[in-house]
């Protein structure tokens, strides 16, 4: 339910800050508040908060009334009159600009703030505030928060509690408990993401709402470790994040979390952005993240190894090119690629000299017609053929995209694999996101039946290499971290010795055979 339709009057209530706001150089929002046009909106989260939502109302300043164009308090099903006393507010105390939203079912801290940004996202505003209705934050500084998105400073903007403007999080009151997990946590999501927040978890925020238009909030939890996972994507999509200081209050406000579990979440959620990104697993919470086949940076991977036998200044072809991001390791070294996938556009397509958009399962035929007399130093085919039906078409048709003295270079899981072996043991065969046993995967091979396909093909092997099991992206370890290269050594001298029990793709480098085996 929403009430209220008036829109651009001052509120009827009296503005009553708390002691330490009352005129002084802190509380002055003369010269933050302009609005500069944009359209501002105040969300405020409320749950159970009768006696606090008045108080919050009334510590709003006058200059931020004057700006903003909603301030909506959306009740999340609370059991006692909050939804009543917002409505009564409006009315009796004449505040045109108050609107009011009940949610008939609970929907959480994470799911009520969903709710309220698609409000503000569907009515057309540029700004949102998130202010929580049982005033642990401090709606005098309402101002400062949405200053440096007004200004084209920032995407998003964090209140913290850890900066030492007011005095720190310890002098206002926070319990030594939750300073210590705070920080402790703070400074874990830190280092594992890449930032350098003094606080990730203040829920006094704002947002540009251009910025939360290209995040999907949809997936993200209910919960209240949302604002991890918004961290998390607005970080991971490069939108600028500014902190401002705000002072630590801690009153009679009743605390839903249970802080055990909260930082469980937390480091959870952390946990599986960095897995869906390493491509281990695909989280639905971060699943736009997950890319199919990374590049993968080790010198023993598959990516290194065609790096390497490519050399630089070759015309490439790169059959399945995905994304471009391998075009994009080979363009370093001067080669030139023309990249060939079913998808409508690589993000990287500035690494290839141009795209083709083709289904290979038919084919390359159009391919080979466009080209004209254009011919490739290499044709490569990296974790290709075991998602096509028939590769023995696509394998004779790229022969004619060879120079005389050019070169084919395949890769393809080993099948064989110690890790496949030892789950047929025990009698699994579990289907993957990636890797050797990768749901899209409709042919197998083995050393011996990827040697004989391309033979079969009319190709003549000169190099066969393997790579060894990609143990960094399992343990999420950086491949130049020392005990990953201890790991990886053991692994390539393993792999060497046993190719068909421990090598994990098979790459096998050709040449064309003579036309009559074709």
């Amino acid at each position: 339910m929403v009430t209220g339709s008036e829109a651009g009057a001052l509120p009827g209530l009296p503005y009553e800050p708390l002691s330490q706001f009352r005129p002084n150089d802190l509380q002055d929002d003369s010269a933050f508040a302009d609005c500069a046009g944009l359209r501002i909106g105040i969300l405020i989260v409320a749950y159970n908060a009768l006696s606090t939502l008045l108080p919050v109302l009334k510590r709003i300043t006058p200059n931020v009334w004057r700006n903003v164009e909603e301030v909506v308090v959306f009740d999340d099903a609370s059991g006692d009159a909050t939804f009543e006393l917002a409505v009564g507010l409006k009315t009796l105390l004449n505040v045109p600009k108050l609107r009011v939203v009940k949610h008939e079912t609970n929907l959480g801290y994470g799911g009520n703030q969903k709710a309220g940004y698609r409000y503000f996202l569907d009515k057309g505003f540029d700004v949102v505030v998130l202010l929580h209705g049982d005033g642990q934050y401090a709606p005098e500084l309402l101002a400062h928060l949405y200053r440096p998105i007004v200004q084209g400073a920032a995407d998003a903007v964090f209140g913290s509690r850890m900066m030492m403007t007011y005095g720190g999080a310890l002098k206002g009151g926070m319990p030594l408990y939750k300073y210590v997990g705070n920080r402790i946590l703070t400074s874990l999501e830190n280092r594992v993401l890449g930032l350098h927040l003094t606080e990730f978890h203040c829920g006094y925020r704002a947002y540009s709402l251009r910025a939360l238009d290209r995040i999907d909030l949809s997936r993200l939890t209910d919960d209240f470790h949302f604002d991890t996972e918004i961290i998390i994507k607005l970080h991971h999509q490069r939108f600028r994040i500014v902190e401002v200081p705000i002072p630590t209050a801690y009153g009679n406000e009743i605390c839903y979390v249970n802080g055990m579990r909260y930082a469980r979440d937390v480091m959870r959620a952390v946990y599986r952005y960095k897995q869906t990104c390493r491509s281990t697993r695909r989280y639905p919470e971060f699943a736009e993240y997950f890319v199919h086949y990374p590049i993968k940076q080790s010198k023993y991977s598959s990516h290194a190894s065609v790096q390497r036998l490519v050399g630089s200044n070759q015309e490439v072809l790169d059959l399945g090119c995905g994304e471009g991001g391998f075009a994009a390791e080979l363009a370093k070294s001067g080669n030139r690629t023309v990249g060939v996938d079913a998808i409508p556009a690589p993000q990287t397509s500035s690494a290839l000299q141009e795209f083709v958009r083709l289904d290979l399962d038919s084919g390359i035929e159009p391919l080979l017609q466009s080209l004209g007399s254009r011919r490739f130093d290499y044709v490569l085919m990296l974790d290709i053929l075991e998602h096509l039906r028939s590769p023995e078409q696509i394998l004779f048709q790229a022969a004619d995209a060879l120079r005389d003295n050019g070169r084919i270079i395949v890769s393809v899981p080993n099948v064989a694999n110690i890790t496949v072996r030892a789950m047929l043991l025990l009698g699994r065969f579990n289907y993957t996101e990636r890797g050797i046993l990768d749901r899209t995967h409709l042919r197998f091979y083995t050393h011996r039946t990827a040697r004989r396909l391309l033979m079969q093909t009319g190709y003549e092997i000169i190099r066969e290499q393997n790579t060894v099991m990609p143990l960094e992206i399992v343990l999420g370890l950086a491949p130049e971290n020392i005990l990953m290269r201890a790991f990886n050594a053991i692994l390539a001298a393993l792999t060497s010795l046993l190719p068909g029990l421990f090598g994990y793709q098979i790459i096998l480098v050709a040449r064309k055979g003579k036309p009559a085996a074709r």
